[in-house]
């Protein structure tokens, strides 16, 4: 047997175990962003978008991404527990453009002591529509801003369901400002008001929305660790809620995040939980 034969095909194989070795964790994060952001068009920078108070599509979206979006929630409202689900479809009809409809429901429990006349009736809470125009993205300085408006059409409950039907209004225009800072940290900012519209008196009601968010991604992956600070003024009333969150891919288009609810200050409100199960079906590459 020859030795050079035999020793040349393993000199290189070893060669290039070690450089693939070499690869930082850096560098696997670049590759990752780049292939991300670079393979299609137009430009597109990678963000961590929190899990409950979730963006219209992504920001820069491209056409014809979509997204459905299963969610279930448990809180604890000291005298009662609340159960939420939602299903939610998103898509982007046009390059930078993100829609959606969302169908939320919530559900009731008396707690011990309490009776079933006493706590609020089941209801399908309001047929949501809402855009979202991403107006600035760079990926120079890897940012990204858009603004956005959510409708909601207000049901009524299930217990006088169609007495009236929509009951009132809800307006909700938002701006997005979100931050990637190097290859893993991610800051996002959420922040619009939020009017009620009444029918019945023809009054409004007036709150504001800040929320903030700050996530850790993984490296080579779009799984996440972090926190989103809700925060709602309404009536001179200024409640926080911290809401720590991780996200898991499971499969190629499917993930599923989990966040855990801490009000802040809040005597009537306790410890909540969600669960956000995405599913992203893939796109053609044009």
């Amino acid at each position: 047997m020859n030795v050079t034969n035999l020793w040349i095909p393993m000199f290189f194989w070893v060669s290039a175990k070690i450089c693939f070795s070499q690869v930082s964790d850096a560098a696997k994060d670049s590759l990752f962003i780049q292939q991300i952001e670079d393979q299609l068009e137009p430009d597109k920078v990678l963000h961590a978008e929190p899990l409950y108070i979730d963006l219209i599509r992504d920001l820069g979206a491209r056409k014809g991404e979509k997204e459905w979006n299963l969610a279930f929630g448990l809180s604890d409202n000291r005298t009662f527990d609340s159960y939420e689900a939602l299903i939610e479809y998103e898509w982007a009809p046009i390059n930078r453009l993100g829609l959606e409809i969302e169908l939320p429901f919530t559900f009731y429990s008396p707690g011990p002591g309490t009776s079933t006349d006493s706590v609020p009736s089941n209801r399908l809470n309001s047929l949501k529509l809402a855009t979202q125009w991403s107006f600035f993205v760079n990926e120079e300085l890897a940012s990204s801003m858009a603004i956005g408006y959510i409708h909601e059409f207000e049901l009524s409950d299930f217990r006088n369901f169609g007495k009236p039907l929509i009951w009132g209004n809800v307006y909700n225009p938002f701006l997005v400002v979100a931050k990637r800072w190097g290859n893993n940290f991610h800051s996002l900012l959420y922040s619009g008001p939020r009017i009620e519209h009444h029918f019945s008196t023809n009054s409004l009601q007036l709150s504001y929305e800040f929320h903030t968010s700050f996530h850790y991604m993984i490296t080579g992956t779009r799984n996440f660790v972090g926190v989103e600070w809700n925060k709602v003024l309404t009536n001179n009333r200024f409640n926080i809620t911290m809401r720590p969150q991780m996200r898991l891919g499971i499969a190629k288009h499917l993930m599923i995040g989990i966040v855990a609810g801490i009000p802040i200050g809040s005597r009537n409100e306790g410890l909540s939980a969600f669960m956000r199960l995405i599913w992203e079906p893939g796109h053609r590459k044009k």
